[in-house]
């Protein structure tokens, strides 16, 4: 009997929610490599460069990356260098042409049956060599009413049969407005399946919750959820569950992959990224060549280096595990493939 008025106490760390993560990201070089055990003379972190384009890295993302190591893969992603404030032949603010497929606030279309909406102009982490470093988000960022601009372009154009969300970050939206948004979609009768870019799931975990899922499975349309995973580093436990509670939810799972200069570009970190994914349950989809947007030319790999690396990784890994080497550009009509050497074609 006594025990039944003894109070019950519980040790159990409290566990953040996404939101609380999100607003705990490192937002300075100096925080960023002091959790790293990194002397910040050893990096060249331009203050320059980080107003240029500010730092911003959830604490999950860190934790995988290795302490003391100037080299760390995860850390060349989204640590600011001096290097982005050298102009490059051929790199522009706009490499895709974004600006003039544009047709209204939020809506991106440029390839026949698909258009992308800008859900949200924030992103849980700023990857350095993004292509939308400069997009104009502030003519980007509607209310209510420029949303119904936005569905009734959708409504008007019967080839769209796919909206792909981005951003930003579109999982960085609250979940009331991507249910809202979503359930107008899926009264448009054309419009057959959903799309979803982002890499917020893989930076903080915890964003798959409940609320999450009950959205993405709240319609009749069927969703497509591409992650943004470029080294095998980047997937952990936490990671994998995330993966799992998708897939246990019907979601289809895709990965694309930017190749980077010194963080990726070698057959064997390629090789073990894409067996990695298939692990967790999600397909190798794109290994994009990086988009030549200014400030990103430290990271880009040669043309000769991409051919070596298409044709190792076709001799290394099954065919269903070899991503399709992809670029992009402005006015093309579909993302276009990358070509093999003539060697290697011939074989």
């Amino acid at each position: 009997m006594t025990a039944d008025i003894i109070p019950h106490t519980s040790t159990e760390a409290h566990q953040p929610c996404w939101q609380e993560e999100l607003a705990a990201a490192i937002r300075t070089p100096a925080d960023l490599l002091e959790r790293l055990e990194l002397n910040p003379a050893q990096l060249d972190a331009s203050p320059v460069a980080q107003q240029a384009w500010s730092l911003r890295v959830p604490l999950p993302y860190v934790q995988r990356m290795n302490k003391g190591d100037i080299d760390d893969p995860l850390l060349k992603q989204v640590l600011p260098l001096g290097a982005e404030m050298l102009a490059a032949p051929g790199f522009s603010r706009d490499p895709l042409g974004e600006e003039d497929a544009n047709p209204v606030p939020g809506v991106v279309h440029k390839y026949q049956g698909r258009a992308l909406l800008i859900i949200s102009p924030a992103c849980a982490i700023h990857c350095r060599y993004c292509f939308r470093r400069h997009f104009p988000y502030e003519d980007n960022t509607l209310g209510r009413k420029e949303w119904q601009m936005a569905l009734d372009y959708l409504a008007s154009d019967k080839s769209i049969s796919e909206v792909i969300y981005s951003g930003g970050d579109p999982l960085a939206a609250n979940d009331n407005f991507l249910l809202w948004i979503t359930q107008q979609i899926a009264t448009i009768p054309h419009i057959k399946r959903l799309r979803i870019h982002t890499r917020l799931p893989l930076v903080i975990p915890s964003r798959i919750d409940p609320s999450c899922l009950h959205w993405m499975t709240a319609t009749r349309l069927k969703v497509v959820m591409v992650w943004h995973i470029n080294h095998p580093n980047e997937i952990d436990q936490a990671v994998s569950q995330a993966a799992q509670r998708l897939k246990r939810h019907g979601i289809e799972l895709l990965n694309q992959t930017v190749l980077l200069k010194q963080v990726n570009d070698s057959v064997y970190t390629l090789a073990e990224l894409s067996e990695k994914l298939f692990d967790v349950g999600i397909m190798p989809y794109y290994i994009h060549r990086l988009d030549k947007v200014s400030g990103a030319a430290h990271f880009e790999v040669s043309d000769n280096k991409i051919q070596q690396l298409q044709q190792a990784l076709l001799n290394a890994l099954p065919g269903y595990l070899v991503p399709r080497f992809v670029c992009e550009q402005a006015g093309a009509l579909s993302k276009l493939p990358l070509p093999l050497s003539t060697e290697a074609t011939a074989r």
